[in-house]
């Protein structure tokens, strides 16, 4: 009687409470360079997010799906928790002519960076009629920033951005705050936690950014607080990463995206 009962329970538990696809593309960009991607695509998607990852954003994505670096970022480990909000969720590696060190370093604010992205949008576009955002996390938002600052929607641009834990300063390279972000006329969403002890993305520097974005028809400074914090305070396992709250960060970020 007691193995019916299972038997029973398990038959009216359904097999996925998100119906979902995941595939890796590998689409066209530049000549002879391919740019490889992986799409999670919800059944009813309000909307599509491109993630893109910090530090050299290398992920060396396997074809059959894998993620051998940089699996513990913040945006890739949670790819999952944004489909779950019904967002088409695509994790971008690096392009096929960098795909060894460095990656993504000194790559992300380059006009190869932009038209790459730019097929991935135009892709997204071709597959359903909905909003494409780009949404950064750490150095991540070097490129989130840089190409909302280039690509205009109407030439083919992402309809909003989000900032995530935003490289505020940076002596290597030019931080999102020393962007020329009065060209941006999309929506912004900065998401930053409130104890990120990274030195170049401390709170306290964060208000610069948002005094920038003169142009967005829509802005909001979004603080988190709590979770946990372990390592390195520029790693994704400290507040950094939104360690700990993640799914708190994720559904706030999608509801944004989703209201009109």
């Amino acid at each position: 009687m007691r193995i019916l009962t299972i038997l029973l329970a398990t038959l009216l538990i359904p097999i996925s409470a998100h119906a979902q696809s995941t595939r890796t593309v590998d689409l066209p960009t530049r000549s002879g360079v391919t740019q490889r991607i992986m799409v999670i695509t919800p059944d009813k998607p309000k909307a599509a997010v491109i993630l893109f990852a910090g530090g050299d954003g290398g992920l060396t994505l396997e074809a059959d799906g894998r993620i051998p670096r940089l699996a513990g970022n913040f945006l890739v480990r949670s790819r999952q928790l944004f489909v779950e909000q019904d967002l088409t969720t695509v994790v971008i590696d690096a392009p096929s002519d960098k795909q060894s060190y460095p990656y993504l370093s000194g790559y992300r604010q380059t006009d190869n960076h932009v038209a790459d992205v730019k097929a991935v949008i135009a892709w997204l576009r071709q597959q359903a009629k909905i909003p494409v955002w780009l949404i950064g996390t750490s150095r991540g938002t070097q490129s989130a920033g840089y190409i909302a600052t280039q690509l205009p929607r109407i030439e083919g641009g992402p309809d909003g951005i989000v900032l995530t834990a935003s490289i505020v300063r940076d002596p290597r390279s030019r931080a999102v705050t020393e962007m020329a972000l009065d060209r941006v006329r999309i929506p912004v969403l900065v998401a930053h936690h409130q104890q990120d002890g990274c030195r170049h993305c401390l709170y306290a520097d964060v208000p610069p950014l948002m005094e920038r974005l003169t142009a967005t028809p829509r802005k909001e400074l979004m603080t988190f607080d709590g979770g946990i914090s372990v390592g390195d305070p520029c790693e994704a396992r400290a507040y950094h990463g939104f360690n700990g709250i993640e799914r708190e960060v994720i559904e706030r970020i999608a509801a944004w995206i989703t209201t009109p």
